[in-house]
């Protein structure tokens, strides 16, 4: 009988998403770096001084959220990173 184990790269895309997501940091960790570099940047620009940019980029960070609990949040690749191997 084969043993089911968690996936970890689900799990630390759902933690990074989870405490860094406005910053982009599961983007990063997947390999999706323009969308990546996109958020770090609308938080750090324009976050701070309008509070627009926070509002965006929590937003998507939620989605993006939903999407990993979801198991439908893709990886560079494509490919949906999956809650187990």
């Amino acid at each position: 009988m084969e043993e089911k184990k968690f996936n970890t790269d689900w799990l630390a895309t759902f933690l990074f998403c989870l405490f860094l997501g406005i910053f982009g940091a599961h983007r990063f960790w997947t390999g999706k770096k323009g969308s990546a570099w996109a958020m770090l940047l609308i938080t750090l620009f324009t976050g701070w001084i309008f509070g627009l940019g926070l509002f965006i980029t929590s937003i998507w960070a939620l989605v993006d959220l939903i999407l990993i609990v979801c198991a439908k949040f893709t990886g560079k690749d494509g490919q949906p990173i999956p809650w187990t191997i």
